[in-house]
């Protein structure tokens, strides 16, 4: 026996797989670059915005059926969810408990990420408002114009 009281068992237990985590805030992400509430995916998939913000959260898991659903609906391929996970999480010769310890380090450092800024969703939201394609690549040029060379 490890010496775990009953209720760190239960909450270690309850927790969200950080697979599930990953995987729900891409679907977040998607559906707020599209500009959809969850509302509307969750009448897309015949689900409650409960049951997508329990998605999102990565509380309940997503299984493969849903995963298609979504894929079509946010019309991405299904790779989609699991990119930019992170390499702790994958296969290898580590102990289960040091890949989700080192994903839940990199999950921290993820979840900062500029992409999930909301500044960030607007912004990429209104440039693709844009109908002009000439007009949307001068914008692109000018913002990278006025940042700083690397």
């Amino acid at each position: 026996m490890s010496g775990d009281t009953s209720v760190e068992r239960v909450e270690r237990e309850h927790r969200p797989s950080p697979i599930d985590v990953h995987v729900g805030s891409r679907v977040r992400l998607r559906r707020t670059l599209l500009g959809m509430s969850q509302e509307r995916l969750g009448e897309a998939l015949g689900l409650t915005f409960q049951q997508v913000q329990k998605y999102e959260r990565g509380v309940n898991r997503i299984g493969a059926s849903r995963l298609f659903d979504l894929s079509r609906v946010l019309d991405v391929p299904i790779s989609f969810f699991f990119d930019d996970m992170p390499g702790a999480v994958g296969g290898g010769s580590q102990s289960f408990a040091r890949r989700v310890s080192g994903f839940a380090e990199a999950q921290d450092a993820f979840e900062d990420d500029t992409l999930h800024r909301r500044e960030t969703l607007e912004l990429v939201r209104a440039y693709y408002r844009i109908s002009d394609p000439s007009v949307r690549k001068r914008v692109f040029d000018l913002i990278k114009a006025m940042t700083p060379t690397e």
